[in-house]
């Protein structure tokens, strides 16, 4: 199925290490992604521990491997503000590093998504940042490079927002 996908939507809920577990206990299935969303270029969205998933490696319980499609780490959150809770849970402002990004398009600062999540990806090259939003510090939002982009909030729960990016993704030809 993977093969003959046009579009690849990998959403994600728990932990990084079981994700990953549970991509690779799979037969072929990491060949499969690595065959489409790296040599066929197919559009790919990674939603939430799907997008931490697209980085180098994750800390969460350990040190795992991720799918290393964009280089960094996806880290324990540790606002500057103690009175912040942990998971960070809620609506946050976007701010859009990447406003020409056609996932994106439509989709400016300020406006709000959704967001459930204890551990954020830290790119190591900042371009791969796309979007963040403020929570005792700034927190990757979205992050992406040539046919992949990656949300740490959740589309499904963010309204127009959400709305609009999934519309873009649908019609997105990189």
């Amino acid at each position: 199925a993977i093969r003959r996908a046009e579009r690849i939507v990998l959403p994600g809920v728990g932990a990084f290490a079981d994700c990953m577990a549970g991509l690779t206990a799979r037969a072929g299935l990491r060949a499969a992604l690595d065959e489409a969303v790296i040599d066929r270029a197919v559009p790919f969205l990674g939603i939430c521990v799907g997008m931490q998933l697209m980085a180098t490696r994750g800390l969460e319980h350990g040190r795992h491997a991720g799918l290393d499609w964009i280089a960094g780490e996806v880290a324990p959150l540790r606002p500057d503000d103690p009175a912040l809770k942990i998971p960070h849970m809620g609506w946050n402002d976007l701010t859009i590093d990447a406003p020409g990004h056609p996932v994106l398009a439509g989709i400016e600062t300020g406006m709000h998504a959704y967001f459930v999540h204890s551990y954020g990806v830290v790119c190591a090259d900042p371009a791969h940042r796309l979007a963040e939003v403020e929570y005792g510090g700034p927190l990757t939002a979205v992050i992406g490079r040539d046919n992949m982009i990656g949300t740490q909030f959740h589309p499904e729960k963010s309204q127009a927002t959400g709305l609009r990016l999934i519309a873009n993704f649908l019609r997105w030809r990189p």
